[in-house]
Parts: C-alpha cells; structure tokens; sequence
C-alpha cells in the first residue's frame, strides 16, 4: 500500500503526507539549495583501523535554478562526486543542510522523493543496468513506483524515443555498445520523470560522437522539457554549453560564473589542475601574439568561426593563392605495405588476415575483428580510435596473446603465436597490457610489493625484483618515498602510474594501454600521456594506445589506426588522419581544433606545413603564417 501511496504522484502526495504536503505549498525560488555545507568521512588502512578523518566538502553554498544547465569542473578527488551524491541523498551532510525541491535530504522520509526529483547518472552505464531487455532495464524505475500498465510503459516508450532507443526496445542490454548502454542509463533515469538529471562523468567512456549524442540529448531535455541539469565532466569542451560553471579545489567551490568568465581566467583553472578548451586555448595564444583583439576573441563561439576569421585575416595580409601546401615528418618516412610487412615480421608483431569472433558456434556469435592485416614495429607510438564497440579493446589483448585469433595468423619477430611450442609467456613479458582500469590490477599491501610481483614471479630473485621496481617506479615519475605506501591509499593518478610501473619491472618492449587517461582529470591525462612518450622516446618502447580523444592522440601519437565495426578503415601518420575530416566524421570521429585550423588556412592559399599536429606546432605554425 505504501508503494501504491507513493506512485499516486504529486497531487495525491500532498495530501497523503502532511510533511510533504507543507513542502510544496511553499513557493520555491530555487529548485536546490546548498548551505554551509561540510561533508567528512573516516580514512582507515588495510586493517579497518582509522588512519584521520578527511573533510572531502569545506563550507559548500550553491542555489541551482530550476532548468539551469550547470557544469562542475575540477580535479580527481577535489569532492565533484560526493557533491553530485549529496544532491541525490546518497550522501548526508555532516553540517549544513542541501535542500531539493523544497526537501531537506537530513529528513529520511523525504529520501525517496528527492531521489526521484534528482535522478543520477553514474559514469560507468554498467552499474545501473539491471534488465536483460532495454524495455526491461528502463521500466525497472517507475515500475517501483506501483504505476499503471499503460502509465509505465508510456513513460518507457518516451524515453526510450527521446533517447533514440525505440528500435533497440526488446534488445539485450548485454549486447549494446557503451554509448548505447549510457542512452539506456539516461532512459531508465528518464522514466522516472525528474525534474533534475545529475550527470558524473557520463561521458568519460564515450567516444566523440557519443558524447555528442549525450549532449544534445541533454540540450533537449533542458529545453524542451525545463530540465535542470548539473553536470560532472573532464571534457572542458562540455562546459561550454552550460548556463553556469562552478571549479572545485580541494573540497571548496574556487570559482562559479558564466563559461565566458570562468574559462577567462587561465591562471585560475591551471591552478586548480584544469585546462582551457581547446578552442580558448587557441583564441588565448592568438590575443597574446596581437593576432586578434580581445573583442574579436570574445565574439568566436566555435572552431569554424574562428577559422574564417584567420582565412579572412590572411588573405587581408595579402596572402596568395594556391601556394604549395607542404606535408613533411611521419608521412615521409611511413613504409609501404610490403616493407612494412617484412620489418614486423623480422622484428615487430605482424597480423595477418586475423579475425576473431566471439561464441563461435553459439547462437550470439559475433565478430569483433574482421580480415585485420597490419604490423607495429619497434620504438612507435601508435593510437587506436573510432566508436565503442569497434573492436578496439579485442585488438590490444590479441596483441598480448590474450585471445587468439579465430582466423588467420599473429606473428611476434617473426615467430606464429598457434605454433605449439610457440612461447606464450614470453609474449606477454615482451607486450605488457594495462586494462582500461590499471588501478583494479593494484593488489599487494605496499607499492614495492606491488611492482615486483611480476619480476620475483618470472624467475629473478627478490634482489633483482627490487632493482627493477625501483626503475620502474622512477621511470614513471614517482618518488622513493612512495615504497611502503598502499597503494589503495594514492590518488587515482598515483594509482595509474604504479600500475603501469608494475608492467614496467618486467621491461616489456611494447606497452598496450586501453585508455589510460580515462577519468582523468586534464593535468594527470597529459602527465600520463607526457611520460609515455618519454618511454617511447628515451627507452625505445613501443607504445600503443586506446583512445577517445582526438587531441590526446594528435598531441602525442606518430601514427594513428581508425577502427570501425571490427576493420581498420584508416592507418597514417597523424596529419594524414586527421587531414580527412569527412571520412572521420562518417567514422563518428572528430578533428582536434587546431588541425582545422591548419586545414582552413590552407585551403585559403597559405603555405601551411600540415603535419604539424602538436599543439606547441600548431601555435608556432600560426603565428608564423599570420604574424
């Protein structure tokens, strides 16, 4: 009965519950409001024993408007989380009070209706999936509710269409991509019909096309419907659509305005471990160098707009037309097919014609890889994209001999992997893996211990172990003192890099990682991503890469591979790649800002050098043809 109470709706509420009922007679200015909030919690160790008490929220006040879009930036472990699940209740305040939609989240009564006032979002879509079918996973919710039959499954097939997930209706969720699984997230949210969606991190796992879904998703739902939406998000880029942004630092909020003010102050988000988007990074360097004036800056809103400003700024100058347009560096020096063919089989990892299907025979067969013929040889730093589910994770464990091919042949130096003396271990010594989540491979009570796992279990002594974790852990970055510590106790960017230490001790010759940089905040991404490429750079180690992020892989990767639905569709140097932006973006795929940049002025008739794709290049390559 008390289900059935509930699920009446609003109306009956009032009357049902006097504590409720006085809630909503009052006239609500605000649809949330935080006061003076404090959050604490206790640290403890591997025992259960208290180490301190953390205050993870300092002193918090914010009123959010109903159908405002905000966005909280800031770095790992600066409290964007636990906030968001204060807004939620799945968090109680210590001190302070969070009020949403007229409820305090201290009264437990009142718990359930702020739940389904403030539906959340996680990043990981996994966690909230429950339904083998899609129409099952997103009835879950208001199927609570004790809704009618036809009340229900109009609310399914809503969300289910404001998501674009009507056609996947009686689909098994198992069998989803992950964007698809985020829609479904954001569906089974939807159906309960919030008046506010708390995203944390829901984009992280999303490639760009993805996220773009996400987003105007998102957009719709605040204007069409007077949403109010409070997004978590690294993507500094997500910021900008936005009503309001508020930085966090540290557990207190540094900062709060429009994203135009917020994403003005450069020194202000670098010291709060952010970074500007890249289009304002760009608009910042040109204003420096007198390219263009601060009001001609604060007029651009997207990269195509800055882009016919520069073309036009050009040709100003007197530019000329149909200049050659150069190409130099890692395209000059690619092999052909046949040469690099033989380099790989000589001394790299060769596939040929490799295919692997999963559940082969049973009635979900499905083809992950299809007819896949490439090599990567020594001291390369390649990147692999395109949509999730295009089969790029299924590629890097094959190259660690952790599946083998269901057809054709994986050669290392030279050697056929199905052979049946062919060295296995050894493989997988020389192609070190870390998963998507190298902190879920951590396990020991101390980082030392840790980090000489592999070595002591490969046959070296504990002497020589030792030696080579300490490399290791110097090799990533990491101080001496770090040995005793837990590594449960790190930050997330800790965590990451003892982990790849960890792989590091067994002086692999090449490194797959399945995005390293997922979750990251901007500072330990390109922190991360700056030391493989010493690895590659200083020790010759291959590194091989998972991304979804265009600009981390024209900012560090010589070569780039463009995955879709099992095939590589696209193999080259990073300027070549990125130098077809209709064939990327019919791959779901987009182009960093500052190689449009590049492509503009090009096609406006400027001798431009178009294989330079590093940021620092870009900038250089920009002030020289418009200074």
């Amino acid at each position: 009965m008390a289900g059935r109470r509930l699920a009446a709706g609003r109306n009956d509420l009032r009357f049902s519950c006097p504590i409720i009922a006085e809630r909503r007679e009052r006239v609500i200015m605000k649809l949330i409001e935080i006061k003076n909030l404090i959050f604490e919690y206790f640290r403890r160790d591997s025992e259960g024993a208290v180490e301190e008490m953390v205050e993870a929220l300092k002193d918090i006040s914010i009123g959010v408007q109903q159908g405002e879009w905000i966005a909280i930036l800031g770095q790992n472990g600066s409290g964007k989380s636990t906030l968001a699940k204060q807004i939620n209740a799945l968090l109680l305040p210590a001190s302070g009070s969070v009020v949403v939609d007229g409820m305090d989240t201290s009264e437990e009564e009142l718990r359930l209706q702020i739940r389904q006032c403030a539906g959340m979002v996680f990043q990981n879509p996994e966690n909230q999936i429950v339904g083998n079918l899609v129409e099952e996973d997103t009835a879950f919710g208001p199927e609570n509710l004790g809704l009618s039959v036809e009340e229900l499954w109009n609310r399914v097939n809503d969300a289910l269409s404001v998501t674009g997930l009507e056609e996947y209706h009686a689909s098994q969720t198992s069998r989803l991509s992950g964007g698809q699984k985020q829609r479904l997230a954001i569906a089974g949210v939807l159906a309960m019909e919030p008046k506010c969606i708390v995203l944390d991190e829901a984009t992280a796992m999303l490639d760009p096309e993805g996220r773009q879904q996400v987003q105007k998703i998102v957009r719709w739902l605040q204007k069409e419907r007077g949403m109010t939406v409070i997004q978590i998000t690294h993507h500094m880029e997500e910021a900008l659509a936005a009503d309001r942004v508020f930085v966090m630092k540290q557990g207190s909020v540094a900062a709060s305005g429009t994203p135009d003010q917020i994403f003005g102050r450069k020194e202000l988000l670098e010291e709060c471990g952010l970074c500007l988007p890249q289009l304002y990074q760009y608009l910042y360097f040109l204003r420096g160098q007198g390219i263009l004036s601060e009001r001609e800056a604060g007029r651009i809103r997207n990269v195509e707009e800055l882009s016919s400003v520069l073309c036009r700024r050009y040709l100003e100058k007197g530019g000329e037309i149909e200049k050659r347009v150069r190409g130099r560096g890692n395209a000059g020096n690619l092999s052909t097919a046949e040469e690099q063919r033989y380099r790989c089989l000589t001394e790299g990892i060769w596939l040929d014609h490799v295919s692997y299907i999963y559940d082969k025979g049973f009635a979900h067969e499905r083809t992950a890889l299809s007819d896949i013929s490439l090599g990567i040889g020594r001291g390369e730093f390649v990147t692999v994209i395109g949509r999730t589910g295009s089969g790029k994770s299924t590629l890097t464990q094959l190259l660690n001999g952790l599946y083998q091919p269901s057809e054709g042949k994986l050669y290392f130096n030279g050697v056929d992997s199905s052979e049946p003396d062919f060295p296995v271990k050894l493989l997988r010594q020389k192609v070190g893996l870390v998963m998507q989540y190298p902190e879920h491979q951590l396990f020991a009570d101390t980082v030392e211990a840790d980090v000489c796992f592999g070595p002591e279990h490969s046959g070296l002594s504990k002497l020589e172990a030792q030696k080579r974790a300490y490399e290791a852990i110097a090799a990533v970055g990491l101080p001496d003192t770090i040995y005793d510590a837990s590594p449960f106790q790190l930050s997330g960017g800790q965590k990451r890099r003892v982990a790849i230490a960890g792989v590091l001790a067994m002086q692999p010759e090449y490194m797959v990682l399945d995005e390293p940089a997922a979750g990251l905040d901007p500072r330990m991404a390109a922190e991360l991503f700056g030391m493989l490429r010493r690895l590659c750079d200083r020790d010759g180690i291959t590194i091989v890469t998972v991304s979804h992020s265009m600009e981390d892989a024209a900012e560090y990767a010589d070569r780039i591979l463009v995955m879709d639905r099992g095939v590589v569709r696209m193999d080259g140097a990073v300027w070549e790649v990125f130098g077809q932006p209709t064939e990327l973006e019919k791959l779901g795929m987009s182009v960093p800002a500052g190689i449009t940049l590049l492509k503009g002025l090009s096609q406006a008739g400027a001798d431009v050098e178009l294989s330079r794709c590093r940021q620092m290049e870009i900038c250089e390559e920009l002030a020289r043809v418009l200074s």
